[in-house]
C-alpha cells in the first residue's frame, strides 16, 4: 500500500486550524448568537468567551494525547487508543457520514450565499453552492498539495475583513458612543429570551468548531509530534482573539437591532458606511475567499474519511479506499465517497429552506454537538492513564474542557428537530455496525 507523504509543516497545522474555524461561522452567525442571548450584548459577548474558553482548553488536551499518538486520522487515533478498534471505527464513521459532510454542505451554501449577494444571482445560491463544493473536491482530487497551499493563503487573506471591522469599527464605536450604548441597550426586537447563554453558546459552537480537522493530517505533517500540538494550541488562541475584538468592531458602529436586522451582511455593512459601497464590496470579497478557505479545509477532511476507516481494514471494501493515487499521492477514491455524502447533506440543507421537514433542522450545530460526546470520553481516558502529566493537564484542564462540552450538548437538546436528528445519528451508526467487518465476509 502506498503511504502518505510528509508534505506539510507547521505552518499549514496552524492555517488548518486558524484556515477552517475562521471562515464563516464569524460572519453568518454573529447575529444568530445576539438572537439566542435575547439581543443583549454582554450575554452574546460572555457566549463568544465561553466558546473560546471551551475551544482552548479543548484543543490543549488534545494537544497533550498528540505528542503521543501519530497515526492516520487524529481524534480516530485517539479514540482506538482509549477504547478500541471498533470504537474507534465507529467514531471514523461519525466523522465520515455526517460531521464532515454536514459542515462542507453548509460552507458551500455559505460562500454561495455571499457570492451571490456580490454579483446579484440570489436566485442562484444553490447552483453556485454545488459548483464551490465540487470544484474543491477536484482540486483535493488532483492537487491536495495545492489545496494546502491554497489553505495558507485564504488564512492570511481571511484576516484581512476581520482587521478591518475589528480596528475600524472598534475605533468609530468608542469615539461616538455606540459600543458602551449597545452595552446598555438590548435589541428591541427579540421576543422572548431568545433561547438563553446555553444556546447562544451553541451557536458559537459552529463559529469555533473545525479545529480538530487539522489532526486528519496527521500522518502527512513533518514531526506531527512537535508540529501538531504547537499548531493547535497557537492556532485556537489565535483565533478567540480575533473573534472577541472583530465582534466589538461591529457593536463599534451598527446598534444591536441594526446587527440582527443585517443578519449575514452584518460585517458588509459596517465597511459600506465608513467606507462606502466600493469598501463595502472589497469586504465581501474577502469574506467569500475566507469561506472558501474555511470550505476547502473541510473537504481536506472529507476526502480522507473512507481512506481513514479502510487504513484499519475495516468498513465496505478497505482494498479501494485504502488506495492512494500514486501522481497524486491523494485520498482518490475516498475523495469521491466524500463528495458524494456533501451533496446528499447539501439537499438536506436546502431542504430546510423550502419547508420539506416542518422545521428547521440545522445540521450547521447538531452534529458539532454530537462531536462533544466524544470529547468527553476521551477527556476520561487522559484522566484515567495520562498519569505523568501534572494536575494541570491530566485531570483540571480535562474537567474544565467536559464542562463546557455538557454545555454544548445541553444547548442541542434545545434545538429544533434534535430528536428527529438523534433518530438519523443512530440509524447512520447502526449502518456502520453492519458494515463494520463486511470485508471480511
Amino acid at each position: 500500500m502506498e503511504k502518505l507523504q510528509k508534505k506539510y509543516g507547521f505552518w499549514t497545522a496552524t492555517a488548518m486550524v486558524v484556515g477552517i474555524v475562521i471562515g464563516s461561522g464569524v460572519f453568518f452567525k454573529a447575529d444568530d448568537v445576539l438572537k439566542a442571548a435575547g439581543g443583549d450584548l454582554p450575554t452574546a459577548l460572555t457566549a463568544w468567551l465561553i466558546g473560546g474558553a471551551i475551544m482552548v482548553v479543548t484543543a490543549y488536551v488534545f494537544s497533550k494525547i498528540a505528542t503521543r499518538i501519530e497515526r492516520v486520522n487524529g481524534v480516530v487515533d485517539y479514540f482506538e487508543e482509549a477504547y478500541g478498534r471498533k470504537a474507534g471505527y465507529m467514531v471514523a464513521w461519525f466523522l465520515t457520514f455526517i460531521y464532515y459532510p454536514t459542515l462542507v454542505a453548509v460552507l458551500a451554501w455559505v460562500s454561495a450565499n455571499y457570492t451571490a449577494g456580490l454579483i446579484g444571482l440570489k436566485d442562484s445560491v444553490w447552483v453556485i453552492s454545488f459548483i464551490y463544493m465540487t470544484g474543491f473536491f477536484l482540486l483535493n482530487y488532483y492537487s491536495p498539495v495545492l489545496a494546502g497551499k491554497w489553505q495558507v493563503a485564504s488564512t492570511v487573506i481571511k484576516l484581512i475583513p476581520l482587521a478591518l471591522v475589528a480596528v475600524v469599527g472598534g475605533i468609530a464605536g468608542l469615539s461616538s458612543g455606540q459600543t458602551m450604548q449597545n452595552f446598555m441597550d438590548a435589541a428591541k426586537v427579540v421576543s422572548g429570551s431568545g433561547g438563553g447563554l446555553a444556546v447562544a453558546t451553541l451557536s458559537t459552537a459552529f463559529a469555533y468548531e473545525g479545529w480538530i480537522i487539522a489532526t486528519v493530517i496527521n500522518a502527512e505533517l513533518k514531526d506531527a509530534k512537535r508540529t501538531l500540538p504547537k499548531a493547535l494550541v497557537v492556532g485556537t488562541i489565535a483565533v478567540m482573539t480575533f473573534y472577541m475584538v472583530y465582534y466589538m468592531g461591529i457593536s463599534g458602529v451598527l446598534t444591536n437591532d441594526q446587527v440582527l436586522a443585517e443578519g449575514d451582511a452584518a460585517p458588509v455593512r459596517v465597511i459600506e458606511m465608513i467606507f462606502g459601497s466600493v469598501g463595502g464590496t472589497l469586504l465581501t470579497v474577502f469574506v467569500i475567499i475566507s469561506c472558501l478557505g474555511t470550505l476547502n479545509g473541510l473537504i481536506m477532511g472529507s476526502a480522507r474519511g473512507m481512506f481513514s476507516i479502510a487504513s484499519r481494514n475495516m468498513g465496505p471494501r478497505p482494498d479501494i479506499f485504502r488506495q492512494i493515487n500514486p501522481s497524486t499521492n491523494s485520498t482518490a477514491h475516498s475523495a469521491i465517497v466524500g463528495y458524494f455524502l456533501s451533496a446528499f447533506w447539501l439537499m438536506v440543507w436546502y431542504g430546510n429552506f423550502h419547508g420539506w421537514w416542518g422545521q428547521f433542522m440545522d445540521i450547521s450545530e447538531l452534529p458539532i454537538a454530537f462531536l462533544y460526546v466524544i470529547y468527553i470520553s476521551i477527556y476520561i481516558w487522559v484522566m484515567r492513564t495520562f498519569d505523568d502529566l501534572g494536575a494541570l493537564s491530566r485531570f483540571a484542564c480535562p474537567v474544565m474542557a467536559g464542562a463546557g462540552s455538557i454545555y454544548i450538548i445541553w444547548g442541542a437538546v434545545h434545538k429544533d428537530m434534535f430528536a428527529h436528528f438523534l433518530i438519523i445519528f443512530l440509524l447512520i451508526l447502526a449502518a456502520g455496525v453492519a458494515l463494520m467487518n463486511s470485508s471480511r465476509r
